[in-house]
C-alpha cells in the first residue's frame, strides 16, 4: 500500500492504495467528470501534492509541488505509463522518481501574505482550544479544519477569521502535531480500535468510527450504512471522540439490526471480543442496555 491519499473529480476518495489501484485510475481518467485525480501524501502537508489532468484524445498532464509556488512543476506525456510510474515513484518516496520525462516550472504568483488574527485573548484561546481537539481527534482534513476554523467564531454582525488566516492557522496547528506524531512508536491505541472495526466489518458487524455528531444522529443513519448481510452494529460519534481526546475513554454504541435484546448482546460480546484481542481494555457487564467503555490513550495518526 502507498502512503498517499488519492481524489478524482467525482469525489471518491481512495486511502492507501496500491500501485494496481493508482495505475487503475490514472488509465480510467478521461472522461466527462473524471479527468483527473490529485494524490497528497499520509500525513498530509500544505503545499506538497502531485496531480494528473486527462481529456480524451489529449496528453496526460502531471504536476506536483514541493513545498510552495515556486517549487511546482509539470509535465506532458502521450501515454498513462510514464505517470503511473512517475506517480507510483513519488508516492513512494522513490529516489529519482522525476527521471525519464521532462519538467518544466509552473509561474505561480507567490501567496499574499496574510494577515495576523484581530482577536483578543480569550477569542483566540478558545478558537485554537476547538482546532486543536478536532485536529487531534484525528480524523478531519486540512479543508475541513480550514472550514471550522473560519466559522467557529462567526456571529450575525461579525466574521472574524477569514479563509486565509484559516488555512495559515490551521496548517500551522496541522505541521505542530505532525511533529508530535513523528515521536510516535508502533501501535497505537487508535490503530488497534481500526483493526478491530476492520475484523468485525468482516464478520458482518457494520462498524464506523466518528460517525455523525452525536447518539440520536448515529442512531437514525446507522441502519443505511449496512452492508449486505449485516447483523448488527457498533460505531462511536464526534462527541465522543472528542471525550476520549480529553482523556475520558471512548464510548461504543452497538445493537442488532433486527432490535432484539439478545442480538444486542451478542453483537456487544462479539465487539468486546474483537477489541480485547487488539490488547485494548474494555468496560461492559453484558446490559444490553449500557454502552461499551474503551479506555484509550488517543494518538491517532493524520491522514489529511
Amino acid at each position: 500500500m502507498l502512503e498517499i491519499v488519492v481524489e478524482t473529480e467525482s469525489g471518491d476518495r481512495h486511502v492507501r492504495p496500491s500501485a494496481a489501484a493508482v495505475a487503475e485510475l490514472i488509465r480510467r481518467i478521461g472522461g466527462s467528470g473524471d479527468r483527473f485525480l490529485v494524490a497528497q501524501r499520509i500525513p498530509d502537508l500544505p503545499d506538497v501534492f502531485a496531480q494528473v489532468w486527462h481529456e480524451a484524445d489529449a496528453d496526460y498532464t502531471m504536476e506536483y509541488r514541493d513545498g510552495g509556488a515556486d517549487r511546482h512543476f509539470q509535465t506532458d506525456v502521450n501515454e498513462p505509463e510514464a505517470v503511473i510510474t512517475a506517480l507510483v515513484g513519488w508516492a513512494g518516496g522513490r529516489a529519482g522518481w522525476d527521471a525519464g520525462v521532462t519538467w518544466s516550472p509552473v509561474e505561480m504568483e507567490p501567496a499574499p501574505e496574510v494577515p495576523p488574527l484581530d482577536l483578543g485573548e480569550e477569542e483566540r484561546r478558545a478558537l485554537e482550544t476547538r482546532v486543536r481537539e478536532v485536529l487531534v481527534g484525528g480524523y478531519a482534513t486540512r479543508s475541513e479544519l480550514a472550514e471550522l476554523a473560519e466559522d467557529y467564531l462567526v456571529t450575525k454582525d461579525r466574521r472574524p477569521v477569514s479563509p486565509e488566516q484559516a488555512r495559515a492557522l490551521v496548517d500551522r496547528m496541522w505541521l505542530e502535531r505532525v511533529a508530535e506524531q513523528a515521536g510516535w512508536r508502533g501501535e497505537t491505541d487508535p490503530d488497534r480500535l481500526t483493526r478491530a472495526f476492520t475484523a468485525l466489518r468482516q464478520a458482518g458487524v457494520t462498524a464506523r468510527e466518528n460517525f455523525t455528531c452525536c447518539r440520536s444522529c448515529g442512531h437514525a443513519e446507522i441502519g443505511a450504512e449496512a452492508e449486505p448481510g449485516a447483523r448488527g452494529f457498533v460505531y462511536f460519534h464526534a462527541q465522543c471522540t472528542d471525550a476520549a481526546t480529553a482523556g475520558r475513554g471512548l464510548t461504543l454504541l452497538y445493537g442488532g439490526f433486527d432490535d432484539a435484546s439478545d442480538t444486542t448482546v451478542a453483537i456487544g460480546r462479539e465487539v468486546v471480543a474483537a477489541l480485547e484481542k487488539t490488547g485494548l481494555h474494555v468496560d461492559w457487564d453484558g446490559d444490553a442496555g449500557r454502552a461499551i467503555t474503551v479506555a484509550v490513550d488517543w494518538c491517532r495518526r493524520l491522514q489529511g
